[in-house]
């Protein structure tokens, strides 16, 4: 069963750009969500793998909704994606998140990114027993 991405971003443009990238490789998105109350509704619904999050949101930001994510779903993976690359700030998100790329390296880092925590996510998986 390939991993389900859910994109969160409050700008539809990032959104629909990073969903035809994913999709260009044989990614399954499965949802969307505008701001982190949404992300944190659409992984209960959704129960993604990895969830790509944004920071910066209206109604509720990036990390609060990651902390939420965290409590509410362990397994899931957070990948922030996000415009604020700073060393200080990467290394302020680490304890939230499995993966940190900037929006001005996505053409690079996103997909080699995306498929280590699809692995990742494939080997925390239960095997079935036949």
């Amino acid at each position: 069963m390939p991993a389900r991405i859910l994109i969160v971003d409050d700008h539809l443009a990032a959104r629909t750009a990073v969903r035809s990238l994913l999709d260009w490789h044989s990614f399954q998105v499965c949802g969307e969500a505008s701001n982190g109350k949404e992300a944190v509704e659409r992984v209960i619904e959704l129960k993604p793998n990895i969830v790509l999050l944004d920071i910066n949101m209206p109604v509720m930001n990036g990390i609060n909704a990651a902390l939420e994510i965290r409590r509410l779903s362990p397994a899931t993976k957070i990948l922030f994606f996000t415009i604020h690359e700073t060393p200080e700030l990467v290394a302020s998100l680490r304890p939230f998140a499995h993966g940190f790329v900037s929006k001005s390296a996505a053409g690079t880092e996103l997909i080699p990114m995306v498929s280590r925590l699809v692995e990742i996510s494939a080997e925390n998986r239960p095997k079935r027993v036949r």
